[in-house]
């Protein structure tokens, strides 16, 4: 799990490389600009894939592989749908979105040039997050990662091409991150057909499969009952995001080019500790299919303890190599500073983050999301937003980043008291 997503930020992490030293700081403030629309964007179907990794790992757990497959294509349709709908909506009207984040004059073109094949492209995206994480949970880690690891190879080739020109093919600009991204998606697409009919994967794309592609009323009802929980609290992270964005933004473009950059690295840390919660609801997920739910408290137990040495130490080697690692995406010497005084601000609050996502995964696991949803909501709403606000207001822009810390302990202290206090006396039982 780890490796799979720190693999799928490092697409991300060398494109904007790429575009940092191949084209300028200007450039990666355009392609910048545009993470937390595409986080509001995936928001959906990451609720879909969560409530559907949920409801296959019980079918899985109990030896139901029918059910698995009826999960899988009922979900599949219904973000097939949805991003088709983004890709329409999304290609018309991206000029006026950007507009609306109060993206800087100077890079409104190229960020739009980005932003408009991002979304054109979304039904790619999402089938290829959606059967990625629906493949883990029947407990198949390994094939994603095979699956990332291509197209992370295949976008680190075509990346550079485009920019430059390289092979005869036309130099797309910063664009040319958002076209590499649809063509290793879609190449990883291809080999996952083969590859899963080939071996038989309970997730094959074969004649069960197909006949599930069709909208189950009665699993779809429980798929977004989990699902939607999630989607939402995505949706309110990635609006916050918007609202911090949006006062980066006005500190200029070097101060969002430094926001770019430093998210890079942050996510580097914060995937990893997602990937221990989201293992954590896999596991207490397939326990109670199996009708062993007291089996979820050593989980958690191993999710922390991971948590505090592998997230740990990724935070502690960031705050040794903070210098070398902005430098990767910024030559301009006063927005290295920046980005590395932001990056000393919020990097260790990481730690907090997984803590807390890993007593949520373990409740999403038995069905309870609303109340962890509603905690996140409180932390994100009530504490990050208005924190961010007044803190800019009143030290700059160092004030958005010390609102990510309040943020993350706010959320961590809740998260495990209600877990503790409340979720582990309730009676557990399977979904499906």
């Amino acid at each position: 799990m780890m490796l799979s997503n720190i693999l799928q930020s490092m697409f991300g992490t060398i494109n904007g490389i790429y575009i940092g030293q191949m084209i300028g700081v200007d450039a990666l403030a355009a392609a910048s600009v545009f993470f937390p629309a595409m986080f509001f964007f995936v928001a959906f179907v990451v609720g879909l894939s969560s409530g559907a990794s949920v409801m296959i790992g019980q079918a899985w757990g109990a030896g139901q592989p029918d059910k698995v497959k009826a999960v899988a294509g009922t979900t599949l349709t219904v973000a097939l749908l949805l991003a088709t709908a983004i890709a329409m909506i999304g290609g018309l009207f991206s000029r006026q979105l950007l507009t609306a984040l109060a993206t800087p004059p100077n890079i409104l073109d190229a960020a739009n040039s980005y932003a408009r094949i991002m979304m054109i492209t979304m039904p790619v995206t999402f089938v290829f997050i959606l059967i990625t994480a629906m493949m883990r949970g029947v407990g198949d880690t390994v094939t994603p990662l095979l699956a990332l690891t291509a197209s992370t190879v295949v976008g680190l080739a075509v990346t550079p091409a485009l920019i430059r020109g390289w092979f005869g093919l036309p130099p797309l600009g910063v664009a040319s991150a958002a076209v590499a991204s649809t063509v290793s998606s879609l190449f990883t697409l291809v080999w996952l057909y083969f590859h899963l009919r080939r071996h038989r994967h309970a997730l094959a794309f074969d004649a069960a499969f197909l006949r599930a592609m069709r909208l189950d009323l009665t699993l779809l009802r429980t798929v977004l009952r989990l699902g939607i929980p999630t989607a939402i609290g995505m949706v309110v992270i990635s609006l916050a995001e918007l609202v911090l964005l949006g006062l980066v933004n006005g500190f200029g473009s070097h101060a969002t080019a430094a926001y770019g950059a430093v998210n890079q690295v942050i996510s580097y840390v914060q995937f990893p500790a997602i990937s221990i919660a989201i293992s954590v609801s896999i596991f207490g997920a397939q326990a109670i299919g199996r009708g062993n739910s007291g089996q979820v408290g050593v989980i958690v137990r191993t999710g922390l303890e991971m948590n505090l040495v592998l997230t740990g130490g990724l935070v502690a080697l960031g705050y040794l190599f903070s210098r070398p690692l902005m430098g990767l995406f910024i030559v301009d010497p006063a927005v290295l500073e920046l980005a590395q005084e932001l990056l000393h601000i919020t990097l260790w609050s990481m730690v907090l983050f997984g803590m807390a996502t890993v007593f949520s995964g373990a409740m999403r696991a038995g069905g309870t999301v609303w109340m962890p949803l509603l905690i996140s909501i409180v932390a994100i709403t009530l504490v990050e937003v208005p924190a961010a606000i007044v803190l800019s207001r009143t030290i700059g822009i160092k004030g958005v980043w010390i609102a990510y810390p309040v943020t993350f302990a706010t959320m961590f202290v809740l998260q495990m008291a209600y877990y503790g206090l409340v979720w582990r006396k309730r009676a557990v039982e399977r979904l499906i």
